[in-house]
């Protein structure tokens, strides 16, 4: 690593503490990912959409944007953003065990299908790319009532191809609206490569929207709080909208329900393992003299006993009551 490139965080206006906890946030993110796949294997739970390969990147973002005051609409990888700006652990094991604590749905919505209106986090719906419209009207919110938070929204490479992202990215090229595009590109849409889904790049679709497009590597956590941070002060600005590219891959199969050595090899997925930003955000803190390797085996003990606790929280916590099926569904109390 040249003298360069150490230090960068600084030059970016992060503290050395904050450039601390974007590796611990990451790290945590990855904990809780791992535990979660293996509690499916194991029948605990039903399910599992793994954000493997992504965390650094959506750290860095998240750590740009304006936690308590922005609003959020990620998609079902983003498990690093989401403990990011607010959430925990514990609600993320509450969600996957579908217990009636969980601040997402009460159990009722696939894990990754955030929602917690006391961190301005807007859930989505099971259809891919339907929370980018959803964004938009957020970002419209904000201009006609002159206040200044900004919308962020995120989705994988294949809802690009969707006509609720072209839709949404239109409408707020037209108004100018303050709102983030992302796609964290990971190489995949289910089985499918990005070579047979997306001729060039998606970056370059936001000319035809009349606002910047940028590719960023999502491995590099502080280029991607760079990018966002720009964007985020583009859009407060009234400049509009920004559609950010975030290349990253894929290192888990997409779902717990899909096995994808059938579309892959080993050797690429461990030749991607390799360059995963977490591995390489570690190795920039030890060589900038804030982290040690026996630093590191300390907090991977917390952290395991953070995720031991919370898994046996969220196993003994109690299901959704059927009787309460249709809480929160509709409006409740008199309208006014």
């Amino acid at each position: 690593m040249s003298i360069g490139q150490l230090y960068k965080h600084r030059s970016l206006g992060l503290s050395d503490e904050e450039a601390l906890r974007m590796y611990t946030v990451m790290s945590l993110a990855a904990k809780y990912d791992e535990r979660a796949f293996m509690l499916q294997r194991a029948g605990k739970i039903p399910f599992h959409v793994s954000g493997m390969g992504q965390y650094a990147g959506q750290v860095g973002m998240a750590f740009a944007m304006k936690a308590n005051h922005d609003y959020f609409l990620p998609y079902y990888r983003d498990y690093a953003f989401v403990l990011s700006v607010g959430m925990t652990v514990k609600d993320l094991m509450l969600a996957v065990f579908c217990k009636a604590e969980d601040v997402n749905s009460g159990g009722r919505q696939m894990a990754g299908h955030f929602g917690d209106k006391k961190n301005h986090i807007v859930t989505g719906s099971s259809p891919v790319t339907t929370q980018v419209p959803h964004a938009t009207g957020f970002a419209l919110a904000a201009k006609m009532k002159k206040q200044d938070f900004v919308t962020f929204v995120s989705f994988g490479e294949g809802s690009s191809n969707q006509g609720d992202f072209h839709e949404g990215c239109n409408f707020a090229g037209v108004h100018k609206l303050p709102v983030i595009f992302v796609c964290e590109n990971n190489q995949y849409a289910i089985s499918v490569p990005l070579h047979k889904q997306v001729a060039g790049k998606i970056a370059d679709r936001a000319i035809g929207y009349g606002f910047p497009g940028v590719r960023v590597d999502g491995s590099d956590v502080l280029e991607m709080y760079r990018v966002t941070k720009e964007a985020r002060e583009r859009a407060s600005r009234g400049e509009g909208p920004t559609l950010i590219e975030m290349m990253s891959y894929r290192l888990m199969p997409h779902s717990t329900s899909d096995d994808d050595m059938l579309y892959r090899t080993k050797e690429e997925v461990e030749e991607n393992r390799q360059k995963d930003g977490i591995l390489k955000y570690k190795e920039y803190l030890i060589a900038c003299e804030l982290w040690s390797e026996e630093q590191d085996r300390e907090l991977q003990e917390r952290q395991k006993q953070e995720i031991n606790e919370a898994t046996k929280y969220a196993d003994l916590a109690p299901y959704p009551k059927p009787e309460d099926t249709l809480l929160h569904v509709y409006a409740e109390g008199d309208g006014n």
